[in-house]
């Protein structure tokens, strides 16, 4: 039946794209708006949580298991069980995509600390590094490269999920799929469809260069 309504009309009306710019545009900022508060609050409580995990490292196992299990439930049945408690929110929409962001991150930020050279550490230990300054310091810097590979998928992956938070009216880019399917209308869904791979895309490269910009000893080792 979709498909038969489908049938006969273009893939794209530039004439409709021309005269919802503004639309498009303000979905836009809505959907980089979610993806960044969740990144944003993903990023801090990954972090605590991960400084708690290497001070005690009893604590890993079940940090990473919880957020191992926010991470596996069904988007669609997370914002469902949310929505009762937390109504059609923003709120509603954030608590799910940060979860999704937390076992990423945190599995990144400890493996990067962790996988930085035992050697350099006990290096900066002998120079009267205190703990603190090591983490800042030595471990952190040393450990970028992993921990930003971790919020570049981590920002993919919400992205993708913001889309899906148009189920409860929060889905920036989302929304245009979202009506193209109600309405059959193949010009939003392609609209919607195409402008968050472009925002993927695009963030993930602006990642990329900041990397390199944190990381000019990686570079430095490459070339020698």
């Amino acid at each position: 039946m979709i498909l038969a309504q489908l049938e006969g009309q273009p893939l794209v009306r530039w004439d409709w794209v021309a005269d919802h710019l503004d639309d498009i545009w303000a979905a836009t900022k809505e959907h980089l708006v979610l993806t960044g508060i969740a990144l944003g609050v993903g990023l801090i409580l990954s972090v605590a949580l991960s400084l708690l995990a290497i001070r005690y490292r009893k604590t890993y196992t079940p940090i990473t298991w919880i957020t191992g299990i926010l991470y596996t439930i069904p988007s669609l049945a997370l914002f469902s069980i949310l929505v009762p408690i937390t109504g059609l929110s923003v709120l509603t929409a954030e608590i799910g995509l940060v979860g999704y962001t937390l076992l990423i991150l945190i599995r990144n930020i400890v493996a990067g600390i962790d996988g930085v050279d035992p050697a350099i550490k006990e290096a900066a230990i002998g120079m009267g590094y205190t703990r603190l300054r090591l983490l800042i310091q030595i471990e952190v810097p040393l450990a970028l490269p992993v921990i930003i590979a971790g919020i570049r998928i981590a920002s993919v992956t919400t992205i993708g999920l913001v889309t899906v938070a148009a189920l409860i009216g929060k889905g920036g880019l989302g929304f245009f799929i979202l009506q193209g399917l109600r309405r059959f209308f193949t010009t939003e869904i392609v609209v919607g469809a195409v402008m968050s791979v472009a925002l993927a895309v695009a963030i993930d490269l602006l990642l990329v260069l900041a990397q390199h910009a944190l990381t000019p000893w990686v570079r430095a080792k490459a070339t020698v």
